[in-house]
Formats: structure tokens, C-alpha cells, sequence
């Protein structure tokens, strides 16, 4: 009698966990398809925005004609597509989810949901290498391919942001306390900082022109060609950081858990920095000092789907994508016939949407 009592009193206690788990797993599905459809429609807006005159509705009946039905695209129309825009939504998707995939990697490395690339001297660390090399080597090269200029660069971008990024985890200790950690990134990234203005002033006119595009963003100078260099890179840290879901699950416990767990916490943080680093420097190599991806999309994404990694994380690669390719469409509309620089677009739209997130939340604490 006792037994069966006590069996009543569990029952419904199982069957509302049971219910919970079913709410947040339709949630998460759901989470899923919004990013997606997110970014099916910002990939339709960047690919229609600029000042050809090829609109929504045109690109509409373009991809209505390559399944049989209406007017296909003319010679004019389909240079447009596939040699001007093409590779810039190539580019944004990559370096968006990059980002994305990057800042959340971090912050479950360290277990801050304030960090991102940018605040623990990645960024700043990228920036000053693809700088340096503008300014003092790419010279050395001579009238060489532009293949070898684009990786030379990346790795220039690479070493500085990896450096970078090795020296603040070191200095700020075994403990990697937030409140630290964030202290020496930017002081770190103050003196990188520093040292990018140097390369800047001694800069004659044409290094001074394209090492402003790095300081600055954009997605303009994509092509095929510095793709074929530089989304590899993209591609191998963004896969590796997404196969690394469970070990940032463990990392998150905190390192005497995850260690007991069986994870090596040592080598699973190095990995961690490194493809972070490396999903770093191939996005300003390739576009440029954008802020504001890597720390506002994991959030959005953690309000959606919660704190696991295996789902949070391909949430924010679509995410980050579909955020950064509509910005690129943005900047090229919002100054027409200017063109305004991407990093100053996700500035000004990140700061305020963050600070309204942060308001919004109100200390409360996501899942």
C-alpha cells in the first residue's frame, strides 16, 4: 500500500519532467528551423540588394526559371549573380557562423557569457598581423600571385591572433577568472591596438588604403579566388568547432568535472583556442575587423535552444550567417551609392541590441 502510494505521488513528477523535456526538444526543433528560414531570407535580400537593378522580384523568377519556369537570367544578370554578389554571400555566411561558432566556443571555454574574440585580444591580435604584413612585408612578395598574397596573409593574420590569444590565457592564470582574463585582453588589445596605429602611420598611401579595409570591415574585395584560399580555413575550424560539442558540454562543468569526466582539460582548452584562432584570423584576413557576432549571437541562440552545445551551436552558425549576410546587404543599400564598411553597420546595430538583451534579462539567468 505504501509502495503504490509512493508510486501515485512519482507518477505525475515523471510525467511533467517528461513533458518538460518534450517543450524544450520541440523548442529546439523549432529554434532550428527560425535560424533557417532566417537564413534562406537574408540570403535572398543580399543577393537582391545593390545597384544593378536586379531586385527580390527578378531574383525570384531567376530561380523560378532554373526549375523550368519563367525567363532566365541574361549574360548581364548572371555576371552579377555569380561574380559579384556570389562570392560576398559565400564569404558572409562563412565568416558570420565562424564568428558565431568562434565567440560561443570561448564562452563555454571560459564560462563567461561575456566573452567573445574581441575581448580576449583574438581579434586585436588578427588585426595587427593582417596589418603588419599590409604594411611591412606584402612588398616582399613582389607582383606575386594572388593566391600567395592571400595565404601569406592568413598566415601573418593567424600567427598574430593565436599569439595573441595564448598570451592572455597565460597571463591571466590557471584559474582563468573571468574578471581577469577580461582585464588582460584589454590591455592586450589596447597595446595590439597600439601597434596596428604604428603600422598605419608609417604606411605610404596604398598600404594605408587596404590596411583601412581591415580596420574597418567589408566584404567587397571577395572573390573566388581569395575564397578558394581563405574558405578552407573557414570551413576546417567551423567543423571543428561544431565536433567539438561534447567537449565544450564537459568544459562548461568546470575543469575538476570535466577531468573526472575522462577529458584531457589541458589539450581539449588548446584545441579549443586554436581552431578559435584560426576561425579568427581567416575572417580578418578575409573581411576584416567585425565585431559584435561572436557575442550577441550565442546569446540569442542560448535564449532559444539553452546551454547545449550540440544544438546550440549549429543554431548559431546559421545564426551568425544569416545576421552578417544581411548586414552585407544592408551596407550596400543603406549609403547608396556608398557603400558603408560592414564593421560599422554590426557596431551600431550589436551595441544597442546587446544592451537591450542584457536589460531585457535582467539578471536572470538562461538556460
Amino acid at each position: 500500500m505504501n509502495a503504490a502510494a509512493a508510486l501515485r505521488r512519482t507518477g505525475p513528477v515523471r510525467g511533467e519532467r517528461l513533458g518538460e523535456w518534450r517543450g524544450l526538444a520541440n523548442r529546439r526543433r523549432f529554434a532550428v528551423l527560425l535560424a533557417a528560414s532566417l537564413f534562406v531570407l537574408a540570403s535572398l535580400f543580399a543577393l537582391s540588394s545593390g545597384p544593378s537593378g536586379l531586385g527580390i522580384a527578378r531574383l525570384l523568377e531567376i530561380l523560378l526559371a532554373s526549375l523550368g519556369f519563367g525567363e532566365a537570367a541574361s549574360q548581364r544578370e548572371w555576371g552579377v549573380l555569380v561574380h559579384l554578389r556570389g562570392p560576398r554571400w559565400v564569404l558572409g555566411a562563412l565568416v558570420g557562423a565562424a564568428l558565431a561558432l568562434g565567440g560561443a566556443g570561448l564562452q563555454a571555454l571560459l564560462r563567461n557569457p561575456l566573452v567573445e574574440p574581441g575581448l580576449v585580444g583574438t581579434s586585436a591580435g588578427a588585426s595587427f598581423g593582417a596589418v603588419a604584413w599590409i604594411v611591412l612585408g606584402a612588398g616582399s612578395l613582389g607582383a606575386s600571385s594572388g593566391a600567395l598574397q592571400s595565404s601569406a596573409l592568413l598566415a601573418a593574420s593567424f600567427v598574430a591572433a593565436l599569439a595573441a590569444t595564448g598570451v592572455v590565457l597565460s597571463l591571466a592564470g590557471r584559474a582563468m577568472g573571468s574578471a581577469r582574463l577580461l582585464l588582460v585582453g584589454v590591455a592586450l588589445s589596447a597595446i595590439l591596438g597600439a601597434g596596428t596605429g604604428l603600422c598605419l602611420f608609417t604606411a605610404d598611401d596604398a598600404a594605408l588604403r587596404d590596411a583601412t579595409f581591415w580596420t574597418l570591415g567589408s566584404l567587397s574585395r571577395a572573390t573566388w579566388g581569395t575564397l578558394a584560399v581563405g574558405a578552407p580555413c573557414l570551413l576546417l575550424a567551423s567543423v571543428a568547432l561544431l565536433r567539438a560539442a561534447q567537449t565544450l558540454d564537459c568544459l562548461q562543468l568546470g575543469d575538476r568535472e570535466a577531468g573526472a569526466l575522462g577529458l584531457d582539460v589541458a589539450r581539449a582548452k588548446r584545441r579549443v583556442v586554436a581552431w578559435v584562432a584560426l576561425a579568427v584570423a581567416a575572417s580578418v584576413s578575409m573581411g576584416g575587423a567585425i565585431g559584435f557576432v561572436g557575442l550577441l549571437v550565442p546569446h540569442v541562440a542560448r535564449l532559444l535552444v539553452g546551454g547545449s552545445h550540440r544544438v546550440l551551436l549549429p543554431v548559431c552558425a546559421l545564426l551568425g550567417a544569416a545576421g552578417l549576410v544581411a548586414a552585407d546587404g544592408m551596407a550596400r543599400i543603406a549609403a547608396a551609392p556608398a557603400e558603408l564598411p560592414i564593421g560599422v553597420l554590426t557596431a551600431a546595430v550589436g551595441g544597442p541590441c546587446f544592451l537591450a538583451l542584457l536589460l531585457g534579462l535582467g539578471g536572470r539567468r538562461t538556460v
